[in-house]
């Protein structure tokens, strides 16, 4: 493993947290990277969760309209977020940042503010909206069709404020969705374990937000689009789709792109090949 200059910053998607990351990062730091994962707001340590999944009796029609306590999370607050813990990690330089899933829709706020503080922006099977969209809209696009998170979520987004999972559900065919929808390849233990370690609700703010683009804030900046070919969550259609609005958008600067092999969490099934692909760019 050849490693770049820059620091490298990873951000977890919905749901996820800076744990998601622990195997790619021990690797990555192994060969000599200073390397961070980072909570993005509304989750990790940042994430509260509904009380009506732990009240007893348990009740199924609070699960659909208990408001969420991170409904006023949104990309705004997430942005700013962001560029503070890049900012922290380079201590003013460019970092090398590395966004799964709607990470990718963090990163790109964050590129188009603060251009000069990213090195790299790399998406690993993540949104990456063109100017304008906001991520939500891509997730209902006919790209997407056959991904397997709208089926699994429990609440109308826009009545709760944000998209609800039924972490606590004993439903055997319900908790396979998910171990599908996000971590198809991954070892089922693990899975397992992975899935006790997500956040029930992820804030729909960050989804609804957009991020005007322009030549000389994200579009000046290097990019390499990571695809995973058996993502059930941001399907290869939709995947192809972000890298070619972006090359169109912007053709004097085109999207590097590296394929794998995976489903929609590399870093678990995959962490080796993960942390040798970002460890060798700057």
């Amino acid at each position: 493993m050849s490693a770049g200059s820059t620091s490298l910053l990873f951000v977890h998607g919905y749901w996820h947290g800076s744990w998601c990351w622990n195997e790619v990062i021990a690797q990555v730091a192994g060969a000599g990277r200073l390397a961070l994962a980072v909570d993005m707001a509304g989750h990790g340590l940042r994430a509260r969760r509904p009380e009506c999944l732990t009240r007893r009796p348990y009740d199924s029609e609070a699960l659909a309209t208990e408001v969420s306590p991170v409904a006023d999370v949104d990309l705004d607050q997430a942005g700013d977020l962001l560029i503070s813990q890049i900012r922290q990690l380079g201590r003013g330089g460019p970092v090398t940042v590395v966004a799964h899933s709607m990470g990718g829709t963090v990163l790109t706020r964050a590129v188009q503010q603060a251009p000069e503080l990213v090195a790299h922006a790399v998406y690993l099977t993540a949104f990456m909206p063109a100017s304008g969209v906001p991520a939500i809209a891509y997730a209902q696009m006919p790209e997407n069709a056959g991904e397997l998170v709208a089926p699994s979520v429990r609440a109308d987004p826009a009545a709760i404020g944000a998209v609800r999972l039924d972490l606590a559900s004993d439903d055997v065919g319900y908790r396979q969705q998910l171990r599908d929808a996000f971590f198809g390849d991954v070892a089922p233990a693990v899975a397992d374990a992975a899935i006790g370690l997500l956040t029930p609700d992820a804030p729909v703010g960050i989804a609804l937000g957009a991020t005007t683009l322009t030549h000389d804030g994200w579009g000046s900046t290097p990019r390499t689009y990571v695809t995973c070919a058996r993502d059930m969550t941001v399907r290869p259609a939709l995947q192809q789709k972000f890298i070619a609005d972006a090359d169109a958008a912007f053709p004097d600067n085109p999207t590097s792109v590296i394929a794998l092999d995976s489903s929609h969490s590399p870093f678990l099934s995959m962490p080796g090949q993960v942390a040798d692909l970002v460890a060798k760019l700057d």
